[in-house]
This record gives C-alpha cells, sequence and structure tokens, in this order.
C-alpha cells in the first residue's frame, strides 16, 4: 500500500485560494506572511481577494499555486510514499519531499516565473489541447511541420498539448484536425510552455537552481523529463532545468507509479485535474484532494 501525492500546475488558480487555511491555522498564516515578505508584495492579497485577472499574471499564479500546495502539504501528518508534480508541481513535490526548502522553492519559482513571463513577452507563441489522437500520430504531424511546433503535456492517453509558434500552432491545428484527431483546441496561454521557445528561460532558471541547496528527497520523486523516479539532489536539480524546455510526461508518470506499487494519489492544491487523469487512466485508482 503505497500513497503517493500530486501536486498541479498553472491553470488550476482561482480567487480565494488559500484564504481559509490562512484564517484558520497560526501556522499556515505564519508561512503566507513570510512568503509575502520573500516576494517583496503581498501575494496573499491577490490569492484571497484579487481578480481572475491579477492570477492569470505568470508571476502571480506560479508563486501562488505552489504556496497553496506547499502550505497545505505542510499541513499535513501523513508522508507521501512517492512525489510527483505536473510542470510547476513539480517544485511543490519537491518541497513536500523534503528536498527543497520552502523558502528556496519559493524563490525558485518565482525566478521561473520571471523568466518564463520574459520568454512569452521576447516571442509570440502559443499553446493547443489535441484529444482522440495517438501519441505517436501527434508527435509524428509536430515533426513534418517546417515551425517550431512540440508536444509539451501528455496528461492522459489521447490527451496531449502541443506547443510552438504562433504560425506552427495554427498549421498543425489544421494538419491535426485532418488526420482526425476528435478536438484540437488553442488554449488562451501567453507562450510557448515545455518547448523550445523558453531556452531563455531555462538557462536563467539554471544559474538560479545550481546555486540552490538541495537535500536527498524522503521519498522518489517522479520527474516530468522523463517520468522515472529520482532521490540524487544532482540529478534532481538537472532535470529540473531541463524541465522547461522539454515535455510534461504526466501519463507516464502516472504509468510508472501506479507500475511501482502506488495504491492511491491525494492531490495536494488548487483544483482537482489531476484526479481527473488519474481517472482517464485507471478508473479503478483511489483518488481524493485537499485544496
Amino acid at each position: 500500500m503505497k500513497k503517493a501525492f500530486v501536486f498541479p500546475g498553472q491553470g488550476a488558480q482561482f480567487v480565494g485560494m488559500g484564504k481559509e487555511l490562512y484564517e484558520n491555522s497560526p501556522r499556515a498564516k505564519e508561512l503566507f506572511e513570510k512568503a509575502n515578505d520573500i516576494l517583496g508584495f503581498r501575494i496573499t492579497d491577490m490569492m484571497f481577494n484579487g481578480t481572475e485577472a491579477d492570477l492569470k499574471q505568470t508571476k502571480v499564479t506560479q508563486p501562488a499555486i505552489f504556496l497553496h500546495s506547499v502550505i497545505l502539504a505542510d499541513s499535513l501528518t501523513e508522508k507521501p510514499d512517492m512525489t510527483a508534480g505536473h510542470s510547476l508541481g513539480e517544485f511543490s513535490a519537491l518541497v513536500a519531499a523534503k528536498a527543497l526548502s520552502l523558502e528556496d522553492g519559493l524563490r525558485l519559482v518565482h525566478a521561473r516565473a520571471l523568466a518564463m513571463q520574459k520568454a512569452c513577452e521576447a516571442t509570440p507563441s502559443t499553446m493547443a489541447a489535441v484529444l482522440g489522437m495517438a501519441d505517436e500520430a501527434v508527435e509524428k504531424i509536430c515533426g513534418e511541420i517546417d515551425e517550431v511546433v512540440v508536444p509539451a503535456n501528455y496528461n492522459s492517453p489521447g490527451q496531449i498539448v502541443i506547443s510552438g509558434s504562433n504560425k506552427g500552432i495554427e498549421i498543425a491545428c489544421a494538419k491535426l484536425a485532418e488526420a482526425g484527431a476528435k478536438r484540437v483546441l488553442p488554449l488562451n496561454v501567453g507562450g510557448a510552455f515545455h518547448s523550445p521557445l523558453m531556452e531563455p528561460a531555462r538557462k536563467e532558471l539554471a544559474e538560479a537552481i545550481n546555486n540552490t541547496h538541495f537535500s536527498e528527497p524522503i521519498c522518489p520523486i517522479y520527474q516530468n523529463v522523463d517520468a522515472q523516479p529520482y532521490t540524487d539532489p544532482e540529478r534532481i536539480k538537472n532535470n529540473l532545468i531541463a524541465q522547461l524546455t522539454s515535455s510534461v510526461r504526466w501519463t507516464q508518470i502516472m504509468q510508472n507509479m501506479i507500475a511501482d506499487g502506488a495504491t492511491s494519489f491525494l492531490e495536494i492544491g488548487p483544483g482537482k485535474v489531476l484526479q481527473g487523469l488519474i481517472k482517464k487512466l485507471n478508473r479503478d485508482m483511489d483518488t481524493s484532494g485537499i485544496q
């Protein structure tokens, strides 16, 4: 019987996130206030009482979701047997597994958000969700396009998000629809996350990660770049750096966790997206969440 803790990524945010936790737990309030000091602005005001537009800014969204997730995890007495996080959520997973301190994790997430925002502004780019098509077929079509366009998120069987230049995504959407995808949905995002267009952000984040202390985690962390479990701090750091320009292999992470004995999944943080993706993979799997 193994319990997996999983953590959501960007897109799970909602106005009011973390407010109940802040108001009902002195420990949580202390951690939120420490985060406000580290960031140099009151992110709690935006989380609890801001607008959806406030929360959609990458520089706000990422630290907000991270904070909500890790402070929730801090409130639990139960420890995970394995952890993973979707994209940004990998940082939350690292803190929950004690590989990173909350303070260092927040500084890295803030640096990541600012670097990604800058990369998005430098190159007009976007993403699209592809439903009802085999992974291999999506990969083949992306590979045939003479523009930057790559599979970015393997979310569940039959659900892939592609990422690239505006022109590349436009061409890919037309070709994928023509080839029989059930649906191809352009996403309202500010850039091409997990694609080669994030290279400037990767370089910037690499410096911050290399200057941060990582400890050996209390349990394996299944990382986005190759869906494998890791406990070696240096390997974890290298994989975290590569993550920004690599695909998020979430389908494969879930498959590997289940193969390695996971019997239940607890989603920690805003939303229920990951529980839904796990159920698509294995409807009999025990899933729950706290937010």
